[in-house]
C-alpha cells in the first residue's frame, strides 16, 4: 500500500500529517505528488473533494524548503491561483497545518479585504502567495506585487475559474511570469478551453485523471423532487424539516435569493445564514466559521461560494435551484460525502428547469430518483390538476395547451397559437358584423383616396351609388373642386349650392 513517506517527503511534512491523523495518499495525491517533487508541468482530474489542495501544497512545501532561500521583497517563490476567497483562505491554512514544522511563509491576496495589509506582507516577498486572479493583478499593475522570481504557479479549480471568467487575467499573468517554470492545473473537469490553456502554457505536461469525469461519488444518495413553481418555497422549508440535518448546503442561482432562502428558514424555525459575493469578507469568514462550527447548521449559498466550502461533516446538499451549467451540479453535490463519508443530495426541480434536468441526467449517466415527496406533494389531492402536469409530475406547458384544445377556459392559461392566425384574417369578418355599419365604407376607403386627417372624418358616410367610386362626405374640398369642374359656368351655382349639390351626389 502507498504511503505518504513511500512518495519522498520530508520529515517535518509527515510529522504534520501524522499529527492530522492521515498517513496513505488518496489516488490524486498519489499522482500529483511525484510528477510535481520532479518539478514536470501537470494536470490533475479528480473529483471534488479527493484532496487536491494537499495534492499540490504538500510538493510545494518539500520544493521550498529544499531552495533554503529568502524570496526576493515583493516576490514569492510559488504562486497558487484559485477561483474565491473562501478557497484561497482554505489553500492557505492547508498550508500553515502541513507546514507547521517548517519555516515557510505564505500570504492571501483576495478582494473583498483592504489592500493595505496585503501590499505589508508581501514587502518582504513570500514563499507562497495564494490570490483570486482579479486582485492579484490590481497589485501587479501598482508594483506591489511582482512574478519575476516565481518558479511554480499552481491553477486550482481551473474550471471554476474559467466559468467566472477569468481566463483573460490568468493569461495575462502566465505571460508575468518567468518562461522556465513549473506549472500545474487542476481542476474537477476538463473542458476544450481548459485544455487549450494547457497545451498554450504548459510543456510536455503528466496528466493525472483518477476518475471519470464529471461523475458524482458514489456514495452520495440522490433524489429529485418535481415541484410546481409556486410551491417550491414551501418545498424546501418541508426538506428541512424532514431531514435529520448535521450540516446543509442550500444552492441557489442569485445572491438576492440566497438571502430570501435564508430569511424564509429562519422564519420557519430553522437556523440558517447566506453566504455570496456581496458580503464583505469579515461577513464571509464570520458565517463560514459559524456553519464549521455547527452553530448555523445550514447555509445558504450561489455557485460563486461554492467551492470554497471545504467543511467536513456536511450531511445534506440541497439544490433549490437546479444550475443551467451541468457540470455544476456535480461540484455542488461534492459538498458531502468528503473524506470517505456518505451524503445525502436533494434536487428540487420546477417546470422551468427540465431543460436542465435533461442536461445533468445525460452527464451523470442515469435518471435521478424520484424522493417521496415528489409523488404526494406535487399536487394537492383537492385541487384539479393543472395546466403542466401530469400524474403529479409536469410534462411541459406546450403539450398541455396543445392537448386542451380551443375551447379551453381554465384560468391562467393562454390560447393556443393557431387562434393567434387566425385572429390575423379577422378584421374583415369582425367588420362585416360591426353593429355601426362602417364595414362598407371600410372596404371602399382601401380603393378610393382616403380622408387626409382621419379624426376630422365625419363618423358616418353615406352609401355611395352603384357604378363608381365617389368621395364621401368627408373628401376635402380640392377633392369637390376638381368634381366640380366638369359644371359649366352658366350652370354653375352658388359655393353653397355647389357643397349641396355634391352632398346629393
Amino acid at each position: 500500500m502507498t504511503t505518504f513517506k513511500s512518495l519522498g517527503l520530508a520529515e517535518p511534512i509527515l510529522r504534520a500529517l501524522s499529527g492530522e491523523g492521515y498517513t496513505n495518499p488518496t489516488p490524486i495525491q498519489a499522482g500529483v505528488i511525484p510528477a510535481m517533487l520532479e518539478g514536470k508541468d501537470l494536470v490533475g482530474i479528480a473529483q471534488t473533494g479527493t484532496g487536491k489542495t494537499a495534492a499540490f501544497v504538500l510538493p510545494l512545501l518539500q520544493r521550498i524548503q529544499a531552495l533554503n532561500k529568502r524570496p526576493w521583497p515583493k516576490n514569492c517563490r510559488a504562486l497558487v491561483l484559485a477561483p474565491t476567497r473562501e478557497l484561497a483562505a482554505q489553500i492557505e491554512d492547508g498550508i500553515r497545518t502541513y507546514g507547521q514544522y517548517l519555516k515557510t511563509t505564505s500570504a492571501v491576496v483576495v478582494g473583498g479585504a483592504k489592500p493595505g495589509p496585503q501590499i505589508r506582507a508581501m514587502a518582504r516577498g513570500v514563499d507562497i502567495l495564494v490570490a483570486t486572479p482579479g486582485r492579484l493583478e490590481d497589485h501587479m499593475q501598482a508594483g506591489a506585487i511582482r512574478l519575476d522570481e516565481t518558479t511554480t504557479v499552481v491553477l486550482d479549480e481551473a474550471d471554476q475559474m474559467l466559468d467566472l471568467g477569468f481566463m483573460p487575467a490568468i493569461r495575462r499573468i502566465l505571460a508575468a511570469l518567468p518562461k522556465d517554470r513549473q506549472t500545474a492545473l487542476l481542476s474537477a473537469t476538463m473542458p476544450k478551453q481548459i485544455r487549450a490553456l494547457a497545451q498554450e502554457f504548459l510543456r510536455n505536461p503528466v496528466e493525472v485523471a483518477v476518475a471519470p469525469q464529471s461523475k458524482p461519488i458514489d456514495r452520495i444518495e440522490q433524489t429529485l423532487i418535481h415541484v410546481e413553481k409556486a410551491n417550491k418555497r414551501q418545498m424546501l422549508v418541508d426538506v428541512m424539516k424532514r431531514e435529520k440535518i448535521d450540516r446543509a448546503v442550500v444552492f441557489t442561482r442569485t445572491k438576492h435569493g440566497a438571502n430570501k432562502l435564508a430569511q424564509l428558514l429562519v422564519n420557519n424555525g430553522l437556523k440558517a445564514d447566506a453566504i455570496h459575493g456581496n458580503k464583505s469578507q469579515n461577513q464571509r469568514v464570520r458565517t463560514l466559521d459559524d456553519f464549521k462550527a455547527g452553530r448555523t447548521p445550514i447555509l445558504v449559498a450561489t455557485d460563486i461560494a461554492a467551492r470554497g466550502i471545504d467543511v467536513e461533516g456536511v450531511s445534506h446538499v440541497v439544490n433549490f435551484d437546479l444550475p443551467n451549467v451541468s457540470e455544476v451540479f456535480v461540484h455542488r453535490i461534492g459538498r458531502t460525502a468528503r473524506a470517505g463519508k456518505s451524503g445525502i443530495a436533494i434536487s428540487i426541480c420546477d417546470e422551468t428547469e427540465r431543460e436542465f434536468l435533461r442536461d445533468i441526467e445525460k452527464l451523470i449517466g442515469f435518471k435521478l430518483k424520484l424522493d417521496p415527496l415528489s409523488e404526494t406533494d406535487l399536487v394537492p389531492e383537492q385541487a384539479p390538476e393543472k395546466p403542466g402536469s401530469r400524474n403529479g409530475r409536469g410534462n411541459g406547458r406546450g403539450r398541455t395547451r396543445r392537448a386542451e384544445g380551443n375551447g379551453s377556459k381554465k384560468p391562467g392559461t393562454r390560447k393556443p397559437r393557431p387562434n393567434r392566425a387566425k385572429k390575423a384574417k379577422r378584421p374583415q369578418q369582425e367588420a362585416a358584423q360591426n353593429a355601426d355599419g362602417q364595414n362598407t365604407t371600410a372596404q371602399n376607403t382601401s380603393r378610393t383616396a382616403r380622408p387626409a386627417n382621419r379624426q376630422t372624418a365625419k363618423p358616418k358616410a353615406r352609401k355611395h351609388r352603384k357604378g363608381g367610386n365617389k368621395p364621401s362626405v368627408g373628401a376635402d374640398d380640392a377633392g369637390l373642386s376638381r368634381m366640380l369642374g366638369n359644371i359649366t359656368r352658366s350652370q354653375k351655382p352658388s359655393q353653397r349650392s355647389a357643397r349641396q349639390t355634391a352632398g346629393q351626389r
